[in-house]
C-alpha cells in the first residue's frame, strides 16, 4: 500500500484493525484520546465494536469479556487511566486472556500534565497490579512502529494468552509521519478455549480463581513458564553502531531517536559511541547488554523520568561497567547537545580508566 501521513495514535488503530482487532473499549484521556476517536471512526466500518466506557475500570473489564469470547480486542489510555486498569490487567493475566493495551505516557505523578514522559515504565514493565504476573511490553520509536508493533502485539497476545502493552510516550503518539500498512487483513479464528455461547464452548471456563493453594501455585508456575519462554524467544532490540562503541547510550521511544542523532554527531567528532534501543521492555534485552559490557567502557541511560529503565540496565550489566543516568521529567525532552555534553565529559574519565 502507499504510505499515509498520519498521527501515531491513529496508526495504532489502523494497525490493530489490519491485525484482526474487532473490539475497542476505552475512555478518552490526553495524550491518548485520538486512539479512541480513531477507533470510533474505523471500527464500525469493518463490522467491529467501539464502546466508550463510563470509566477506565469499566473499559478494562469490557476487554476481559470480549477476550473471553475469543475476539481480538484492545483499549488505550495514559498514566492515570492505566493506574485504574491495573486490577483488571491482573485479572486478564490470571485468566490467560490475550488483549492489547496502549499506554501513551504523560507527565505524572497524579494528574501531572499532558506532556510526554516515560514515568509509567515501572508500573507497566514490572506488572503494576497484584499477584505474580507479567505483561509483554513493546516500545515503538516511530509512527511506523506504532502500527507494526501493535500488529505484533496481537500475535504475541494470542501466542502467550496474555495481555501485551504498547508503551509509547506522548510525543510518539502525537507526532505525524508517513506509515506503510500491509496490504492484507488478518482474519483470526476463534480459539478453542473461548466462551462463545455455543454447545462446543460450553465446557470452557474462564477464571483466575483457584481456591486450593496447590492449584493456585500450579497455575502460577504455569504462568511463570510462559514468561520464561517469552524471555528466550521474544527479545527484540536495535543495536546502532555498537560494534566498536566505547560508550553505549540506552533509551527507548522518542529518546532513542535523539540518541541516534547524538551517536552520529559523536562519531563525526571521532568518539566511539553507539546506541542500544530496547524494543521489548519485557522481555528485556539483558543478554545483549551483558555482551556489550565485555567491550564497552560505560553505558549512559537517558529517560524521560527520574530513573526507571536505568535499574534494569544496571542489573543487566551486573557492575561490570559504570552506568550513568540522565533524566528529564515534567514533559521536558533532552536535546542532542545535552546528551553530547554528557558524553564528552565522560571520555577523559574512560580514557583514564583504561590507562
Amino acid at each position: 500500500m502507499s504510505k499515509q501521513l498520519i498521527k501515531g495514535n491513529e496508526a495504532i488503530v489502523k494497525g490493530a484493525i489490519l491485525a484482526g482487532c474487532r473490539a475497542f473499549y476505552g475512555y478518552p484521556i490526553t495524550p491518548a484520546s485520538e486512539i479512541a476517536e480513531a477507533a470510533a471512526l474505523y471500527m464500525p466500518q469493518v463490522g467491529g465494536v467501539f464502546l466508550q466506557a463510563e470509566s477506565e475500570v469499566a473499559a478494562i473489564n469490557m476487554l476481559y469479556g470480549a477476550a473471553s469470547a475469543g475476539v481480538r480486542a484492545m483499549t488505550a489510555s495514559s498514566g492515570p487511566g492505566i493506574s485504574l486498569m491495573q486490577e483488571g490487567i491482573s485479572y486478564l493475566a490470571g485468566a490467560e486472556l490475550p488483549c492489547v493495551i496502549a499506554d501513551i505516557m504523560r507527565g505524572g505523578p497524579g494528574l501531572g500534565n499532558i506532556a510526554p514522559e516515560q514515568g509509567d515504565y515501572n508500573q507497566v514493565v514490572k506488572g503494576g497490579g497484584h499477584g505474580c504476573y507479567r505483561t509483554l511490553v513493546l516500545a515503538p520509536e516511530s509512527v511506523q512502529e506504532m502500527a507494526s508493533l501493535t500488529s505484533l502485539a496481537f500475535d504475541l497476545a494470542d501466542k502467550y494468552r496474555n495481555p501485551v502493552v504498547v508503551l509509547a510516550d506522548g510525543c510518539i503518539g502525537q507526532m505525524m509521519e508517513p506509515v506503510e500498512f500491509p496490504a492484507t487483513v488478518v482474519e483470526p479464528q476463534v480459539p478453542r478455549w473461548a466462551v462463545t455461547g455455543t454447545a462446543d464452548s460450553r465446557p470452557n471456563l474462564i477464571t483466575s480463581l483457584h481456591l486450593d493453594p496447590d492449584d493456585l501455585e500450579a497455575h502460577i508456575r504455569h504462568l511463570e513458564a510462559k514468561y520464561r519462554r517469552a524471555e528466550r524467544e521474544e527479545v527484540r532490540f536495535e543495536s546502532w553502531r555498537t560494534e566498536d562503541a566505547e560508550i553505549v547510550l540506552v533509551g527507548y521511544g522518542i529518546v532513542a531517536r535523539i540518541l541516534k542523532a547524538a551517536v552520529e554527531q559523536a562519531r563525526s567528532e571521532g568518539l566511539a559511541v553507539g546506541l542500544l534501543r530496547p524494543i521489548t521492555l519485557y522481555p528485556f534485552p539483558g543478554d545483549e547488554l551483558r555482551r556489550l559490557s565485555r567491550r564497552a567502557c560505560a553505558f549512559v541511560v537517558v529517560e524521560l523520568s527520574t530513573g526507571q529503565l536505568v535499574d534494569d540496565v544496571r542489573l543487566a550489566v551486573e557492575g561490570r561497567r559504570p552506568v550513568e543516568f540522565h533524566g528529564r521529567a515534567g514533559g521536558n525532552i533532552p536535546g542532542c547537545e545535552e546528551v553530547l555534553a554528557l558524553v564528552r565529559d565522560m571520555i577523559p574519565r574512560e580514557q583514564m580508566a583504561d590507562a
